[in-house]
């Protein structure tokens, strides 16, 4: 099992920045995926980045130039930085690993992007 520990998020004005924050403990495996997800009301859940342990990255195209991602492999960490955010980005962000075939979500942070 592994859990997923999320930090940041909160209310912001449309330009500005946030940073997320989640954390891994448990059965890590070195090649996992982390990154992280957004689902807006009544609005799927989508990608919003990920970046595997070698460092390669996908990121959403809405976010793209705003958002960046990094992790840190030794301490199973992943962060979004996200700058210039707009109303549109508001959302509940989810960190999520992938291992092998298997899904792990955080809680899920709330982020409000007010115009």
């Amino acid at each position: 099992q592994v859990q997923l520990v999320e930090s940041g998020g909160g209310l912001v004005q449309a330009g500005g920045s946030l940073r997320l924050s989640c954390a891994a403990s448990g059965s890590i495996w070195a090649g996992n995926i982390m990154g992280w997800y957004r689902q807006a009301p009544e609005k799927q859940r989508e990608l919003v980045a990920i970046m595997t342990t070698g460092g390669s990255t996908n990121i959403a195209d809405s976010v793209k130039g705003r958002f960046s991602i990094s992790r840190d492999n030794n301490r199973n960490t992943v962060t979004l930085q996200m700058t210039s955010l707009k109303p549109e980005d508001t959302a509940v962000y989810y960190c999520n690993t992938k291992q092998g075939m298997q899904d792990y979500w955080g809680q899920g942070t709330q982020v409000t992007v007010s115009s």
